[in-house]
């Protein structure tokens, strides 16, 4: 039997510390681990589409030291529909294939990414930085938002949509959970004038932000430029600033760094390596970080199994026999 969990189940089954939590080892255990000949590369496969949307996306193998499972993810984009990202992930059994869950790949995604990147923007920003900005004020940077607020003070929320009217719900929603100041920015580079930490979710094919724009001792992340011709942050911005990405190879060839003409390095290493002990992160006050993260299939894994083994235990989610 195959468990089907819609994004309502997921919304009830998830919590923002568990979640944390699955992905904080989830790095660690990529940081640390070495390449073998045994060990299997992440892939994401895209293609055009005739009409409007940007790509479908496969996204394989999820895999997780650990997870006796692995997922499958599918996706297609729409930047006008809402929710722009629509699909499935498979849960298999990693042992047998058997389809053990299909999840809603909107909710999923928007989890594991918004969370992933509060990981990092908490490690790499400056341990006083407690006004953050969001640029493109959708799912994922309001997952981010979550996450910080549980791993850091946050006084203030300054937000810039192309959509006012979308900029003004989001910072709504935040204000009314309380303790923390909101207000809309004109543009994204009044956000970074005035916040220590900004996050960046768009589908935007031009920068938004260069480096004349950005403070001292400032962090961004960027999760808009996660497939080619998609970009945030300009070349001058992200050569002269200490850059983090999830895998150097996908950030160099089809991430932040790539759609700007930059290299592998330019990166000074992953988050996982940093979450691990392996590497750096922010050395000094006045330094500019960056964590560019393109998205990997073991972070949907990582999200998948909390969601399934937290249906179970539940009963939630519906259950399907395809084989019937």
């Amino acid at each position: 039997m195959t468990l089907l969990l819609r994004r309502s189940d997921l919304e009830g089954l998830l919590d923002v510390a568990t979640c944390l939590d699955a992905l904080r080892g989830g790095f660690v255990a990529q940081g640390a681990a070495t390449a073998s000949a045994g060990r299997v590369r992440p892939q994401r496969i895209r293609t055009d589409l005739p009409g409007p949307g940007t790509a479908t996306a496969l996204m394989i193998p999820g895999l997780l030291e650990g997870v006796p499972a692995y997922t499958v993810k599918v996706n297609a984009k729409f930047p006008d529909a809402r929710p722009a990202l629509r699909g499935v992930v498979c849960l298999h059994d990693l042992a047998t294939g058997e389809l053990l869950a299909v999840l809603d790949s909107a909710t999923v995604t928007a989890w594991r990414t918004g969370l992933a990147a509060a990981l990092g923007t908490h490690r790499l920003a400056r341990p006083d930085a407690d006004r953050v900005g969001v640029i493109g004020a959708g799912a994922q940077a309001s997952l981010v938002v979550r996450g910080l607020a549980a791993l850091r003070p946050v006084r203030s929320l300054v937000v810039h949509d192309l959509e006012p009217d979308r900029a003004g719900a989001f910072a709504a929603a935040h204000a009314a959970k309380g303790g923390v100041e909101v207000s809309v920015a004109a543009d994204p580079a009044e956000v970074a004038r005035r916040c220590g930490i900004v996050v960046l979710a768009t589908w935007s094919r031009s920068p938004l932000l260069s480096r004349a724009d950005v403070p001292a001792g400032s962090h961004l992340t960027s999760l808009g430029a996660d497939e080619p011709g998609k970009v945030e942050l300009a070349a001058d911005l992200l050569s002269s600033a200490r850059v983090f990405v999830d895998d150097v190879d996908l950030a160099s060839a089809s991430g932040a760094l790539g759609n700007v003409g930059l290299g592998p390095d330019h990166a000074a290493g992953t988050l996982g390596e940093v979450l691990s002990g392996a590497r750096t992160g922010r050395t000094g006050a006045e330094e500019v970080t960056v964590y560019a993260p393109i998205g990997l299939p073991w972070q949907d894994l990582a999200l998948s199994w909390v969601a399934y083994q937290a249906a179970r235990v539940a009963g939630a989610g519906t259950t399907y026999d395809w084989l019937s």
